[in-house]
């Protein structure tokens, strides 16, 4: 519960500080990653972003090795209070009235997921199948790249509304599940004993190398995203996502089982449709009143 915790800290942390730095450097794109990555390598301010986020992946992997999927998920998504705060506080943003109910709703799904748990009949399980990891992880990662390129297709339209960035957030969300399946599998691995055998048997595993491009792909597509959209809405948009995904197909593929009890298997399947729902009606554009430019505000007379 604490590395929990302490991996919600952090991530909420690391977002806003790469948000802060992304405000103040020139508009960054997919499709020149080599300068993405110069700009950003020289912004001392998102190096401590990464940093808090590369560090609360190394919290989720204690994390793992100590509780089921299903569970951890609605932990990790309770860190969404505190990046929304953080978010205002520290970015000046401001979520709209309909943003604040979406939100709500996504809270109350994920905690019918959580109170859907049982101590007592869930286990954490250590492996899964490799065909059924990439059975599962290769076609969400085609559909993530798929579902971004065609956001960015659509915002390069002249005359297009301003994005809310709802699709980047489903799109960066799904490479983030399948890194937070590749972070469960490598837990796995995690030993006191048998270093050497361990690294060797993880090296065959399809874990670490689903991480590097997880990695290098969400590192790219997520700070572009960040630049351009609010990190008070595209994030927990991109933490619903990846939650609902490991917690779902993360459950299957690592054999821990549903709840036997009609209740608790009732709690969890609305709870996972109730989020995807409100995914669905969020806004695609963003509500909130254009503020003027500053140069037209000077030359307002008094």
């Amino acid at each position: 519960m604490a590395a929990a915790l302490m991996a919600n800290t952090l991530y909420s942390i690391g977002f806003v500080l790469e948000k802060r730095a992304l405000g103040s450097l020139p508009e960054v794109t997919v499709r020149q990653p080599a300068r993405l990555l110069r700009l950003v390598l020289g912004s001392p301010l998102w190096i401590g972003g990464s940093l808090a986020l590369a560090a609360g992946f190394g919290a989720q992997l204690i994390v793992y090795r100590t509780l089921p999927i299903a569970a951890a998920q609605g932990i990790f998504v309770s860190g969404l209070v505190l990046l929304v705060l953080l978010s205002a506080r520290l970015l000046g943003e401001e979520t709209t009235g309909r943003e604040r109910y979406a939100l709500a709703a996504i809270l109350g799904a994920l905690l019918m997921v959580v109170l859907s748990l049982d101590e007592r009949a869930d286990t954490v399980s250590r492996a899964a199948p490799y065909p059924l990891i990439l059975l599962v992880c290769v076609p969400s990662l085609a559909a993530g790249v798929w579902l971004y390129g065609s956001a960015e297709r659509r915002a390069r339209h002249r005359h297009r509304m301003p994005t809310t960035g709802v699709e980047y957030g489903v799109a960066v969300g799904l490479l983030y599940g399948v890194s937070s399946l590749a972070i469960k599998g490598v837990s796995s691995y995690l030993t006191s004993s048998g270093l050497g055998g361990a690294v060797v048997d993880l090296l065959r595993s399809p874990y670490p190398y689903l991480l590097l491009f997880t990695g290098a792909f969400g590192l790219v597509l997520s700070q572009a995203a960040l630049q351009r959209c609010r990190a008070s809405l595209i994030v927990p948009v991109c933490t619903t996502v990846t939650c609902l995904f490991t917690a779902v197909l993360g459950t299957l593929s690592f054999g821990e089982a549903l709840p036997h009890d009609p209740v608790r298997l009732a709690l969890r399947l609305a709870g996972t449709a109730l989020a995807v729902s409100v995914l669905l009606s969020m806004p695609k554009h963003d509500e909130r009143p254009a503020q003027p430019p500053i140069g037209a505000k000077e030359l307002t007379p008094p």
